[in-house]
């Protein structure tokens, strides 16, 4: 990989400053100072120090977030604020999207990266990926309405809904659905003649959202939480 395109994809400037950089003896690979921006490097193997701080390299960066009603799951919208607008610019730099959507207004579980392979697993309608959302309607919910998700609802599309289970407490439940139809909960529910007033999305097959984090607050995903997502197979 080309130094320029390795620092630059750290968020260390563009291709023309980071040549000032260089030249002005602030770079160094493996101890020797590099002149000239566009040397290859290993990155997994090359020592890089820039400004006297060595560059830590990664490919992929994977978050979690809390989303907030209000922002929109893209990369860019010309009208509402997105995810990307909530993280900080050396996040950024990676240029991560959104694992899948949520509806600007509901809340939750949202995972952000820049591994291609991993997002399209896990978006895959052959995987038929779990998702778990809390759910409030504005009736109670009944063991009729139960049996109901268990055996899939017309929402309008070509094919029933597949079976989902409901798990309800009054007015208030949880929904675990294998599919990713536009607005199906909502639907779902409008189907059996309730309306949903909240929804927020608390787990992706076993990655579940870490209630410490506030909306619109995000985090790194652990080790071990990247190892529940790459399960997906």
């Amino acid at each position: 990989m080309r130094l320029d395109k390795l620092l630059g994809n750290m968020g260390y400037g563009t291709r023309s400053e980071i040549k000032k950089y260089c030249k002005q003896g602030l770079v160094f690979v493996n101890d020797k100072e590099v002149k000239k921006s566009d040397v290859h490097v290993n990155p997994e193997q090359d020592r890089i120090v820039f400004n006297d701080i060595e560059v830590i390299y990664r490919e992929f960066i994977y978050l979690m977030m809390n989303k907030p009603s209000g922002v929109v799951s893209a990369t860019f919208d010309k009208y509402d604020d997105t995810v990307i607008d909530l993280i900080d610019l050396e996040y950024q730099t990676f240029e991560p999207f959104p694992v899948g959507r949520l509806d600007k207004d509901t809340e939750g579980l949202l995972v952000l990266t820049n591994d291609g392979q991993l997002a399209h697993r896990i978006l895959s309608p052959k995987k038929h990926v779990p998702k778990k959302y809390y759910v409030e309607v504005d009736g109670e919910i009944t063991e009729q309405d139960v049996e109901k998700f268990k055996e899939g609802l017309d929402i309008g599309e070509e094919k029933l809904t597949k079976p989902a289970v409901l798990e309800p407490d009054g007015d208030t439940a949880f929904v675990t659905i294998t599919e990713g139809k536009f607005h199906q909960i909502k639907r779902m529910f409008e189907q059996i003649g309730k309306k949903v007033t909240y929804l927020k999305r608390v787990k992706m097959g076993n990655l579940e959202l870490d209630e410490d984090l506030e909306l619109g607050e995000y985090r790194e995903l652990t080790k071990e939480e990247i190892e529940k997502l790459e399960e997906i197979r």
